[in-house]
């Protein structure tokens, strides 16, 4: 089945200063169903796919097997171990990717035309038949292990991570996805090979491909590449609330700059309201040295060189979150402020120029982000997670255009509750104590 809709972009595929994109709607002879942007003049193919579930399948107890398992996967497969395999990759110019985050599992293949066969085999291989060799198991594993002993040192990862396992308790949100020192030191081969047969299913599958390859070459591709891999993915997690109440939770660290992570719940992403919220963040404080935040506590008070919110739907919870770095003897005024301004934009509102200035800047910036294969395959598989439809790319401006004034400040004061801010500090600050 083959289905397209014609939309129009700026500044795709390099020298192209305009170009007009169809996407393909493709389903395989196996049942796999793909978007497509078929591009010939460029002798070139990006493959991106999502699969849901991500580190959030971690088994009880083996947090960070997931995360282990995916470093893995360009460790050695089949009869090749790590140095051959990547000798054998860069020798077809080809470029395969392997990340994994809380609630999905990605992969991308980029690959010349000539090659996209033979390189396609490789990245195959090392999708279904990983070796997991011991040498191989136990160098990423000193390499996980280091980042977590780096992370226990770093202010903003000891902020994030006692906000979330404060914000989600008993739920994966709460732990860190890398795992701790004890449960990655703990891991088997076989919790490995447990991982990857959790996560790596054909149930929830997307896959968005750009590029010079036509629509039944792509059925016959993904196919070939994840025909073969199993059905059955364990059951995903359970929708969760957001567990803080308003207030401040002050962890000692010696640092001569505390920094601060704050938000409360949020808004879903298929939330009718969600597009007036998009925009409030902007103006808030997602809009660079043009929010209202960055202005307030950065440019009038001289508190922080950067801070900065944004709206985090989540597939089983969602919140809107800030950071805001500053001294010590600062960072309690720098919280006054922020609390004032998320009050003033939920009780005031925003104005009509502010709607219109923002209503500019994002439509404007929008088309910017189709700026090659690998972008626009990413946008293709993000909106097939995210339920849109393919004409989401053509109308998606006009979303953000029909939000009006009323709508945007009846969605400020459902939306922003300044007293359920809590802030997690991370340093020495001055006049300011934890709270319950």
């Amino acid at each position: 089945m083959i289905r397209s809709v014609a939309i129009a972009a700026l500044a795709l595929w390099g020298s192209m200063a305009q170009a007009e994109i169809e996407i393909q709607e493709v389903t395989s002879p196996g049942g796999i169903e793909a978007w497509l942007v078929e591009e010939r003049s460029i002798p070139f193919v990006s493959l991106e796919i999502r699969i849901v579930g991500g580190a959030s399948l971690d088994r009880s107890g083996k947090r960070g097997a997931i995360n282990l398992m995916t470093g893995l996967l360009e460790e050695g497969s089949g009869d090749l171990d790590a140095r051959a395999f990547q000798t054998m990759r860069e020798g077809m110019a080809a470029s395969f990717g392997y990340n994994v985050y809380d609630d999905t599992f990605v992969l991308s293949f980029q690959a010349l035309t000539e090659n996209r066969d033979e390189a396609l085999a490789l990245f195959r291989q090392s999708i279904i038949d990983p070796t997991f060799d011991e040498d191989a198991v136990e160098r990423v594993r000193a390499q996980v292990i280091a980042g977590i002993q780096s992370s226990a040192q770093r202010p903003n990862d000891i902020a994030s991570a006692a906000f979330f396992a404060a914000a989600f308790p008993d739920h994966p949100y709460g732990a860190d996805m890398d795992g701790t020192l004890e449960s990655v030191g703990a891991l088997t081969r076989e919790d490995l090979i447990n991982a990857h047969a959790d996560v790596l299913t054909r149930d929830r599958v997307y896959v968005g491909a750009v590029g010079d390859i036509s629509a039944e070459e792509l059925g016959t591709l993904i196919d070939d590449l994840l025909g073969d891999l199993p059905t059955g993915a364990p059951e995903l997690p359970a929708e969760i609330d957001f567990g803080l109440e308003g207030g401040v939770t002050v962890i000692d660290f010696a640092t001569p700059q505390a920094v601060a992570l704050f938000g409360h719940s949020g808004i879903e992403r298929d939330d009718e309201d969600f597009f007036a919220a998009y925009i409030l963040n902007y103006i808030l404080g997602g809009g660079g040295f043009e929010s209202r935040l960055m202005q307030e506590v950065r440019e009038k008070r001289g508190l922080t060189y950067g801070i900065g919110t944004y709206l985090v739907p989540k597939d089983h919870a969602e919140l809107v979150l800030g950071s805001v770095a500053s001294e010590n003897g600062a960072i309690a005024e720098a919280i006054e402020v922020i609390r004032a301004e998320w009050d003033g934009i939920a009780t005031q509102g925003i104005t009509q120029e502010e709607l219109d200035a923002a209503k500019t800047y994002i439509t404007g910036e929008y088309p910017l982000r189709f700026d090659g294969n690998g972008p626009i395959a990413e946008i293709l598989v993000g909106m097939q997670v995210q339920g849109l439809p393919t004409e989401y790319v053509s109308n998606r401006n006009d979303y953000i255009n029909a939000v009006t004034l009323d709508e945007i400040n009846r969605v400020a004061s459902e939306l922003y509750t300044a007293d359920d801010l809590h802030f997690v500090v991370v340093g020495q600050p001055e006049g300011l104590d934890t709270t319950e």
